[in-house]
């Protein structure tokens, strides 16, 4: 027979960010709170934000407003796709409400602001001392003292439901029940149960399929935040160098219609750096479409006429040199090489010999260096995921569900993804904290 564990209010199905912000908040107010991880510990996932560092959030917002105010609340969610939808929710809980709830933890944080890094990489916030091991002891320690039950080797096999509400969970604890199965009944239930990304820590999505099961849509899954892999023969010879503030353009039909600033870095199969993790989603959700091409920008802040400007003094003041070694002074050796041989122009050529047609050539490939991206590196390198639960199904008020009555959901498992930079933490924080308090 299965052992009944009744009584609780809450049941927070997933131990990670979302679920452990969620247990907590709930339990603030005073309510019985179980919370149930698949794992053998807590937050296996976020021990590798930030490189292990922790990235907490992303310090997106004024010294004067705070994060509640209404244009600061813009600026935020312009780093999320489907970002609008926590718009309400970032007013109640946002990046300054999770800074002071990790100092009050006694986490001091610190912002690495560099006002002119690429976009996710300025105003990132971590640990002033501690890395992600040490802050998620403090945050185990706090949901112990607040008298949160946690269950470990703890997987859902079965919700079942009746007249739109969950009448239970069942689970297999081998740990705690010699592998019977183990019934949960409660109030209300938050499933926070991850996305797909990294899925050796247990972010397999299955959540989703549960989630399904309970009549839910479920916008199709897809790897964000991950490195590219490029058709091009010619990225094996542009390993190791990077672009700084480079900027990604993709076009279809010949009009632009997304951009990404930030570092590009050349691997030995493809692109990464923040530009590329950023892109990737909207980029992989593009591949099947022949007219979509990706181009690089490798001067953004400068436009054709000021790029050929400065080339022109470049090949007047060295004009005896070889054009390869002029533009070496721009990009790299190894770069400088493989765009004139795109352009087919002759390496040796000597600077001053250069035609305004060939001019115009050197120009338009620094400001459209197309690159053709075949896929990502899939779900094993991919930080978070894009797709989950429809928005539509969930009230951004309150994170629940509108379809099953004592249901809400917290972090990667609904449609909202973030910027590379600490943005998808906040949205563990930020849902996480309102389904508890909800």
């Amino acid at each position: 027979m299965a052992d009944a564990d009744t009584n609780y209010d809450i049941a927070v199905v997933g131990a990670g960010p979302a679920g452990i912000m969620a247990a907590i908040q709930a339990s603030n107010l005073g309510l019985k709170v179980v919370l149930l991880e698949k794992n053998k510990q807590l937050g296996k996932k976020f021990l590798l934000t930030g490189g292990g560092r922790c990235n907490i959030t992303n310090a997106e917002f004024s010294a004067e407003g705070g994060s509640a105010s209404g244009g600061n609340l813009r600026d935020l969610v312009k780093n999320y796709n489907n970002g609008e939808f926590l718009f309400h929710a970032f007013s109640v809980f946002g990046p300054k409400e999770t800074i002071a709830f990790f100092e009050k933890l006694g986490i001091k944080t610190k912002i690495e602001n560099n006002p002119s890094a690429s976009s996710g990489q300025a105003n990132r916030v971590f640990p002033a001392e501690l890395d992600a091991d040490e802050v998620l002891e403090v945050l185990k320690k706090y949901l112990i003292k607040n008298k949160v039950k946690i269950l470990y080797s703890s997987e859902v096999t079965e919700i079942k439901i009746s007249k739109n509400k969950i009448k239970k969970i069942v689970l297999t604890n081998p740990s705690t029940d010699s592998g019977q199965a183990r019934e949960i009944t409660a109030k209300s239930y938050i499933l926070a149960t991850g996305g797909k990304s990294y899925p050796a820590t247990g972010s397999d999505g299955f959540g989703y399929k549960l989630a399904e099961k309970l009549g839910h849509t479920i916008v199709a899954p897809l790897p964000a935040l991950t490195a590219i892999k490029l058709k091009d023969n010619f990225v094996k010879n542009l390993q190791a160098i990077s672009l700084k503030d480079a900027r990604i353009n993709v076009f279809e039909n010949n009009k632009k219609i997304f951009s990404e600033d930030g570092d590009i870095i050349f691997t030995h199969f493809g692109v990464s750096g923040p530009a590329v993790l950023n892109a990737s989603s909207k980029i992989v959700s593009l591949l099947d479409k022949k007219e979509v091409k990706t181009c690089i920008d490798i001067f953004p802040l400068l436009n054709q006429e000021q790029l050929l400007n400065g080339l022109e003094d470049e090949f007047k003041k060295y004009a005896r040199q070889t054009i390869k070694n002029v533009l070496s002074s721009f990009v790299s050796e190894r770069l400088a090489e493989v765009l004139l041989d795109i352009i087919k122009i002759d390496k040796s050529k000597m600077a001053n010999s250069l035609s305004k047609i060939e001019k115009f050539a050197l120009v338009k490939i620094l400001k459209n260096f197309e690159i053709t991206p075949e896929e990502t590196l899939g779900w094993d390198t991919a930080m978070v995921t894009k797709g989950g639960v429809s928005l539509k199904e969930i009230d951004h008020k309150t994170m629940k569900s509108k379809i099953i009555d004592d249901l809400f959901f917290a972090g990667e498992i609904i449609d909202v993804d973030g910027k590379t930079g600490g943005f998808n933490l906040q949205t563990c924080w930020t849902t996480g904290y309102l389904a508890g308090q909800s």
